[in-house]
């Protein structure tokens, strides 16, 4: 299986960024890690290996970036604001570097974008607000408002709110979306969810879904047994999903 380290200085974060390839041919994934993951996560975790198959039959590439969370949402010596505002930059180096980079090294239609945890977060943002760049989201174990509290999981933004957070929340700004363009190209997106029946997010799940039902957004929620917040389940999940 091909596997692949590049690094390069990119200047909208001003720091080097690195990401992992694996795979030579096939639909792009573009995967988010967790919180506190790296881009070397979801090999480390074995989430590439429940791949294989795939990857060697040219099925799927993988693009493994870093999610930079410890300089987002959970940087807590910035101003909630300035977490935003990172957040952006980050958006900003995905959107004009990682993925002409992906472009330019493999031209396959199917571009897909995939996170757990955290990394769902990060992947169901950057789809519904840019749904015209992909062909599919598959999203783990994902909170999708991260100003909710729910367990140990606090507001990420301690009571900080404007419309950069709100244009930046799935659950927040769904449900205003207007019936244009962007609806449209959101109701061609695969969405696909998964959720524990014993997760903390698992409410959210289903608001999200709510929402995205009212909004005439086809969309696939899966249920797993137990707590599926961790590696062990997103390893059986992988295969099936993406």
């Amino acid at each position: 299986m091909n596997r692949e380290y590049l690094r390069w200085y990119s200047d909208r974060l001003h720091r080097d960024m690195e990401l992992l390839v694996f795979g030579h041919a096939g639909a792009k994934v573009l995967m988010f890690p967790t919180r506190e993951g790296r881009f070397w996560e979801y090999e480390h975790l074995g989430i590439v290996a429940s791949l294989r198959d795939k990857l060697e039959a040219g099925h799927l590439q993988l693009f493994c970036i870093e999610g930079l969370a410890n300089e987002t949402f959970y940087d807590f010596r910035r101003h909630p604001a300035d977490r935003i505002s990172r957040h952006i930059a980050f958006e900003e180096y995905v959107l004009n570097e990682v993925l002409p980079l992906m472009e330019s090294r493999n031209r396959h239609e199917c571009t897909i974008v995939h996170g757990c945890s955290l990394g769902a977060f990060q992947a169901a943002s950057l789809v519904f607000r840019h749904p015209h760049l992909f062909r599919k989201l598959v999203a783990f174990s994902g909170r999708y408002d991260l100003t909710m509290r729910v367990e140990s999981f606090g507001d990420l933004f301690e009571g900080y709110y404007d419309e950069t957070v709100y244009f930046h929340m799935p659950t927040h700004f769904l449900p205003g979306l207007p019936s244009d363009w962007r609806l449209e190209k959101l109701r061609q997106v695969d969405i696909v969810l998964t959720i524990g029946n014993e997760d903390p997010f698992l409410d959210n799940n289903r608001y999200l879904s709510r929402l995205l039902a009212e909004k005439g957004v086809g969309h696939q929620l899966h249920f797993w047994d137990g707590r599926a917040h961790r590696a062990g389940a997103w390893r059986r999940m992988a295969p099936l999903y993406i």
